[in-house]
């Protein structure tokens, strides 16, 4: 994590693109130019008088060139509800870029990135890099239904083909969890004789379990990205403890990206 910058912004756009799923798009030049994926915000969210804190934020897609970033985030309480009536032209302010972002390894050429519901917002900014840098790169997205799988256009987009999804209640693609998916693109990989290099996953604690343990069962190095709920997001408070073998790590700056196999399950 480099210097930490401190910048007003603008709201651009703030859209409901799903149940409880909204994507706030902000002007935020030099926060956006910052930010590697993986990493996230922490953002003053205006007309809270009442809640001081800011609210962690990871961070979906930037757009350098014209200074903007996006920000997919989920109605869970009082901060995210009171943030969906933020008008177009507010002014906001971010602390970034935060945290230890995804490192693929030196050397790697096929990988695995596994998102379970708004954890398909950390991954795209992976999703793209690898791609850039010309990897073979398998995208499995899971959701409770179709409506959910919000990102599953961009992925597409980025990829050239349909990444693999699953759905809790079968409305798209595989009906189930997608650890099912991720199961059999490892079974695929290991019996063409090209394993995957490398896997990313992030989402609901239990799904990050589950699929570090196939990572771990299919000798396949992992990353996870834990996410907390923090106070300052900067590593002073020790509010967002994660227990790893090493003993408490801090998921604001030791983290949010941990080795799967590190963390205490």
């Amino acid at each position: 994590m480099g210097k930490l910058i401190n910048e007003k912004a603008t709201v651009l756009s703030n859209e409901n693109v799903g149940p409880r799923l909204w994507l706030l798009t902000v002007r935020c030049p030099q926060v956006a130019a910052a930010v590697r994926p993986g990493q996230f915000v922490h953002m003053l969210v205006p007309g809270m008088a009442d809640h001081m804190l800011r609210r962690p934020f990871s961070v979906y897609r930037t757009d350098v060139a014209a200074g903007t970033m996006d920000i997919l985030y989920q109605v869970v309480g009082y901060g995210t509800d009171h943030m969906t009536a933020l008008p177009v032209g507010t002014e906001c302010e971010f602390i970034g870029s935060i945290g230890r972002g995804w490192e693929v390894p030196e050397g790697a050429r096929k990988v695995l990135l596994v998102a379970g519901g708004v954890g398909a917002a950390p991954l795209f900014m992976l999703t793209q890099q690898c791609v850039e840098r010309g990897l073979d790169v398998t995208v499995v997205l899971g959701a409770q239904t179709k409506d959910a799988l919000v990102l599953r256009p961009a992925y597409a987009e980025v990829l050239g083909e349909e990444p693999r999804c699953a759905t809790d209640d079968g409305t798209y693609g595989r009906a189930g969890f997608c650890t099912s998916l991720v199961e059999e693109a490892l079974a695929e990989a290991a019996a063409a004789g090209e394993p995957y290099d490398y896997l990313a996953v992030c989402g609901p604690l239990p799904l990050m379990r589950i699929v570090a343990g196939q990572a771990k069962e299919a000798g396949v190095f992992a990353q996870v990205s834990m996410e907390k709920r923090m106070a300052c997001g900067i590593g002073a408070c020790l509010g967002c403890i994660v227990d790893t073998v090493d003993g408490n790590r801090r998921a604001c700056v030791d983290g949010p990206i941990f080795d799967a196999q590190e963390v205490v399950w």
